[in-house]
């Protein structure tokens, strides 16, 4: 085995992939489940955390290790069929990275930006990218979360110069709720989040 962790993984994933029986017969369709399974684990590992639980350092430490593990399992069933590897997710990621802020690699790194500005000129910059785009809700999962899918479709409504016109008095509770979600949002809240507080307050 190699000394280095990132390519024990993937030479354990290789080995796996050809002499454990269950894991050879897995596809990128059969393993969509256990994505979501890991990455639902390593929320509430995160929750954990900010509620200062004993062993929640650990706790998230591992949750995101069966995370990445998944991202390795998938780029060794691509990597079969030459599709791609998981050297390639990471160049990708990483070209990705940098193209997406140059305030810190680019020629923009001399102009001080906040956080809020930063945000900014990367959703500028990746519009630019999917300019080709023909929905204003083309990309956004639709799988999400509700108040996550409302509340990205309503901040790509605003990019695009859209006027959403909400009322939280509606009779529609549908219309109320993306009422509040467009209030979160003005008020850069994450209503996912705030609702998941919410429900854990009273648990």
């Amino acid at each position: 085995m190699t000394t280095e962790p990132l390519l024990e993984l993937r030479a354990v994933m290789a080995r796996l992939r050809a002499e454990c029986p269950w894991k050879a017969e897995q596809t990128h369709r059969s393993l969509v489940r256990y994505l979501l399974e890991e990455t639902h684990e390593t929320i509430e590992a995160v929750d954990r955390l900010e509620r200062g639980e004993p062993g929640a350092v650990e706790h998230l430490r591992e949750e995101l290790g069966d995370l990445l593990l998944q991202v390795y399992f998938h780029a060794a069933v691509a990597a079969e069929s030459d599709s791609f590897d998981i050297d390639d997710v990471a160049r990708g990621l990483t070209e990705k990275m940098v193209r997406r802020n140059p305030h810190v690699f680019g020629d923009e790194a001399d102009q001080g930006r906040d956080a809020a500005a930063v945000n900014e000129r990367w959703q500028e910059i990746k519009a630019a990218e999917k300019a080709g785009r023909t929905r204003v809700d083309e990309g956004v999962p639709a799988g999400l979360p509700a108040l996550l899918y409302a509340d990205k479709v309503l901040d790509r409504l605003a990019r695009a110069g859209h006027e959403v016109h909400l009322d939280p008095a509606s009779a529609d509770l549908g219309e109320r709720l993306l009422a509040l979600v467009a209030e979160a949002h003005a008020d850069g809240l994450d209503p996912e989040q705030a609702l998941r507080d919410a429900v854990r307050r009273r648990t």
